[in-house]
């Protein structure tokens, strides 16, 4: 393990030569500093994990000296060191953020232990903070993956959502579309973002345990009781609370969750202590809600309060043109995740998912990508190892594929789409949509130029 960053301020020259000698013979990392301003300028250089820090100083005290201490790194923990006449103003600075404190003349194995205790504290602070940070990139806004119109409408509401004080978040959205993805980007976009994030899906238990898990229980409050519980509402207490398929929520549930989000407050199961939370909900599902209030499954006056600005996550099959982007970021994820060297993905494999209509929407896609890399033995995915549902087309006749409508169609207006799309899906490559269309090149060139179709651009020689 690395060595503890220890930082000792004290204006007696005796006092920081002795602790600086114990504490290096302990194996830790000291530096000192004679004032609060000397003291600044070092952590300024270098962060400490923990500063030892007397509060009686020439010029700035140790009260000042710990404010600006926690404004320039809040994982470094501060112990105070203070005279008898002064141990009242200790437990102020301990109630400003102070990990501890010691009173002069003090005992040096005591303050060790003190030391070491703030030394964990500080390196489990740092821990969280990392975590954090790495959750705010993992789950941040620019990391929801799509240019279409539909879903760069719901990046644009999250982002207002996130930054406004709206205690009420509703997503609506088919199963897979990804709606906990975008509750935790949310989430991490919003000042919220260093508090917890806790989820909970709704029709996963019977109602008396959902009741005990959101809302806690006290002891003896049922028969399994056998101690206090901190319901998710009370532990989420100024971040998120996230609760998936809220549509399967019990009519008695919602009941209490419609009081905590009008109140603020909350009451453990069997407890007579009402406890004020300032949590954001946000509720997710698959369910029409509208047929649920109208037949007495779901409580209306909840619905309205959840639906003031609901956000509808689009399914994939409405969002085509986002699909070679899912594609590649999955083949990137999963490259790293099992060492594959995926270069990326046929034209007839893209081909084939773009048409699919996808009922189980990103999820499966994920899905799909996943298991094609692992199945898979070349460079790229290939047609041959997708499922067989995604596959069909390569064996049905096209008469059953694309099926004539009864007021029927312009075939002029057919054969361009299908060029258009082909040139698309190619890249530009003018021998790759011929391929795609079991056209030879020029025959595919007569088309382009029966449909003024300018042949410029990425691929628009012809060359493969």
């Amino acid at each position: 393990m690395a060595k503890a960053r220890t930082l000792i301020v004290d204006d007696e020259r005796l006092i920081r030569w002795t602790l600086k000698q114990k504490f290096t013979g302990a194996g830790y990392s000291v530096r000192t500093a004679a004032s609060g301003e000397e003291a600044l300028e070092l952590l300024a250089e270098e962060p400490a994990e923990v500063v030892l820090l007397d509060i009686r100083l020439p010029g700035m005290d140790g009260i000042e000296v710990l404010g600006l201490i926690r404004e320039l790194d809040p994982t470094t923990q501060v112990v105070m060191v203070t005279a008898c006449d002064t141990v009242e103003q200790a437990i102020a600075a301990f109630k400003q953020g102070a990990a501890d404190y010691v009173i002069k003349p003090f005992d040096l194995k005591e303050l060790m232990a003190v030391v070491h205790r703030a030394i964990e504290s500080s390196r489990l602070r740092r821990e969280v903070s990392r975590f954090r940070r790495g959750q705010q990139q993992r789950f941040s806004l620019t990391r929801v993956v799509g240019e279409s119109e539909a879903i760069q409408e719901v990046i644009e509401i999250c982002g207002k959502l996130a930054d406004s004080d709206a205690s009420t978040v509703f997503l609506l959205g088919e199963s897979g579309t990804g709606k906990d993805l975008v509750a935790r980007a949310i989430h991490y976009a919003s000042a919220r973002a260093n508090r917890p994030f806790l989820e909970i899906n709704c029709a996963a238990l019977p109602e008396h345990l959902l009741e005990s898990e959101l809302l806690g229980h006290e002891k003896g409050a049922f028969t399994d009781a056998k101690a206090r519980k901190k319901g998710l509402i009370e532990l989420a207490d100024g971040g998120t609370v996230f609760l998936d398929e809220i549509g399967d929520m019990r009519p008695g549930m919602q009941a209490k969750l419609l009081s905590v989000i009008e109140d603020r407050r909350l009451r453990r199961v069997g407890g007579v202590e009402d406890l004020t939370v300032d949590i954001r909900i946000i509720a997710a599902t698959n369910r029409d809600l509208d047929t649920a209030v109208a037949d007495g499954s779901f409580r209306e006056d909840l619905f309205y309060r959840l639906n003031v600005l609901p956000i509808v996550l689009p399914p994939l099959r409405r969002r085509p043109d986002d699909i070679p982007l899912l594609v590649e970021h999955f083949i990137r994820h999963f490259n790293g995740l099992y060492k594959g060297k995926l270069s990326g993905i046929s034209d007839q494999a893209l081909a084939l998912l773009t048409a699919y209509p996808w009922p189980g929407n990103v999820r499966e896609l994920r899905n799909v990508v996943e298991r094609a890399i692992i199945l898979g033995d070349e460079e790229e995915i290939s047609a041959e190892v997708l499922p067989p549902e995604i596959r069909a087309p390569l064996a049905a006749p096209l008469a059953y594929l694309y099926r004539l409508p009864r007021e029927g169609v312009d075939l002029a207006e057919v054969e361009e789409g299908f060029l258009r799309q082909a040139l698309e899906l190619a890249g530009g490559n003018q021998t790759k949509a011929a391929g795609l269309l079991n056209l030879s090149r020029d025959a595919l060139r007569y088309r382009m130029k029966k449909f003024g179709i300018d042949g410029s651009g990425s691929g628009g020689n012809g060359s493969s």
